[in-house]
């Protein structure tokens, strides 16, 4: 990858940035966070961060557009490799509970920071989330179709609201054990049977 003065960008140093960023701003707080800190972090010299990033404000924004990408990707490829709406609803929830397990900083950025974000990245980040939620709020309204829209509405707000509960304290419980009493959570919010987040199913068949 070449910048516009003819420098070659190296991703792998792209990556250092972010994640470094990512580490810090969750410990910090955006505004507690300069591109110095960021280079340090990274172990690139402050200027060089500007091969790869315009501004501070740029970096916030790729975080925030991996967060929402990573969701809807993996949300989508559920709906095309699940047939079934209550397994599908299951397993966006399983996979919602992962990312936020697994990617804990970049998470809490996502919902500490986003009053920080540039207007118009902000209104463009804003429909990929509403595009996130209304996969989940079509498959709901499938498995339930006696809620009206408002009311699914406010059962998938409640459902990833519980998953994201865990991002505001240190759990003690083991990763599994916290991963399905999170998945029970939302799977209560959205009113379906515990059991059913519980089925894994087969992908690879439900795909052929």
């Amino acid at each position: 990858m070449t910048d516009p003065r003819g420098r070659v960008r190296d991703p792998a140093r792209r990556d250092r940035i972010l994640d470094a960023a990512t580490e810090l701003i969750a410990q910090h707080g955006y505004l507690g966070v300069n591109l110095a800190d960021i280079g340090t972090a990274a172990g690139i010299v402050g200027s060089g961060i500007y091969r790869h990033f315009d501004s501070k404000a740029a970096i916030l924004v790729e975080l925030f557009d991996r967060v929402v990408d990573r969701l809807v990707t993996d949300a989508e490829a559920t709906l095309r490799t699940v047939s079934e709406p209550r397994q599908t609803l299951a397993a966006l929830v399983r996979a919602h509970v992962a990312f936020t397990m697994d990617e804990r900083d970049l998470c809490q950025i996502y919902l500490r920071e986003s009053r920080n974000l540039p207007d118009g990245d902000h209104r463009r980040l804003r429909w990929k989330q509403r595009h996130y939620l209304d996969l989940w709020h079509d498959v709901l309204c499938a498995v339930r179709p006696e809620l009206d829209p408002a009311h699914a509405q406010v059962r998938v707000h409640a459902a990833i609201s519980c998953i994201h509960s865990i991002l505001r304290y240190r759990s003690p419980l083991p990763y599994e054990e916290l991963a399905d009493q999170l998945t029970e959570a939302a799977c209560r919010a959205l009113g379906i049977t515990v059991t059913a987040a519980a089925d894994q199913p087969d992908t690879a068949t439900a795909a052929s």
